[in-house]
């Protein structure tokens, strides 16, 4: 919505939209957050399915199914990704702690660096951008970022 066109569209449907220097950064971070995992995985010669598995698996082991869920993908998709992560040396199926009948998968040191390692730069950034708030900011900018979640998740 970067537009007057565009913002004119909007009030069509919801005439309280007024765009504001808040809204329209807000839509740029959007925008900016879609375009980063496929920057990113071009980078690392990662598909985005590849680098978002290796952003959940760096969180904690996944059994195929479970990874599958959570990447949006079928289970023939998951362990197609499984497949390349492991061929790549970015992960590795083990038995299941519990059950032995069922696989894991976990994230191995080169998945973890792959993962964190072309992220390092953005997250330095926030980071200091965080440190930077004082106690009365940072409840402004949650009340506002957490209005915001729920309005994208809304349509989720």
């Amino acid at each position: 919505m970067h537009n007057d066109a565009a913002s004119r569209s909007v009030r069509d449907i919801v005439p309280q939209w007024q765009m504001s220097g808040t809204l329209d950064r807000l839509q740029r971070l959007l925008d900016a957050g879609s375009a980063a995992p496929i920057e990113v995985a071009r980078r690392a010669h990662l598909s985005t399915s590849e680098l978002h598995a290796l952003r959940h698996l760096s969180s904690q082991p996944m059994g195929p199914a479970e990874l599958a869920r959570v990447l949006g993908v079928t289970t023939a998709a998951a362990s197609g990704v499984v497949d390349r992560l492991v061929g790549n040396g970015h992960a590795e199926r083990r038995p299941h702690s519990v059950d032995g009948r069922r696989t894991e998968v976990h994230l191995t040191d080169s998945g973890r660096a792959e993962a964190v390692g072309h992220l390092a730069p953005m997250f330095a950034a926030l980071a200091a951008l965080d440190a930077s708030l004082t106690d009365e900011e940072r409840v402004v900018v949650d009340r506002y970022l957490d209005g915001a979640i729920a309005a994208v998740r809304a349509l989720l």
